[in-house]
């Protein structure tokens, strides 16, 4: 579980760096008299686009602009994708792992055995 906590937040500082590093270079390409009127208009932009949304209300209209749109619209797919994917495994996981026993170990008082489990997980002491 905490290795999935690690992955989404590093899927959530790189979905969040993607926004910042597209929304300033359309900024830079299509300018203000294309719609992208400040990088944070243009992050709003990233967002959508990412997200697959597209509300149409802003459009690149240089090749350039054009260009990095599609390169971000393929991203969101895959964006999407991502988080599917550990979803996924984690419930995975946690179906392979079986019924869990609540008997406590009588050395260390460690708990969570496996049902069929004969020693503690933690220390080997019979159970």
């Amino acid at each position: 579980m905490r290795a999935s906590r690690r992955e989404i937040m590093v899927f959530l500082l790189t979905v969040c760096t993607i926004v910042v590093i597209v929304g300033s270079l359309m900024y830079v390409i299509e300018g203000p008299r294309n719609g992208f009127t400040s990088i944070p208009a243009s992050m709003y932009w990233a967002v959508v686009t990412l997200t697959t949304v597209g509300y149409g209300d802003v459009a690149p209209k240089t090749a350039l602009g054009q260009t990095l749109a599609s390169l971000v619209m393929i991203l969101g797919y895959g964006i999407i994708a991502v988080p599917t994917g550990i979803v996924t495994a984690e419930l995975a996981t946690a179906a392979r792992a079986g019924p869990i026993s609540t008997r406590a170990c009588r050395s260390c008082g460690a708990e969570g055995h496996d049902a069929d489990a004969r020693f503690c997980r933690r220390c080997g002491a019979p159970l």
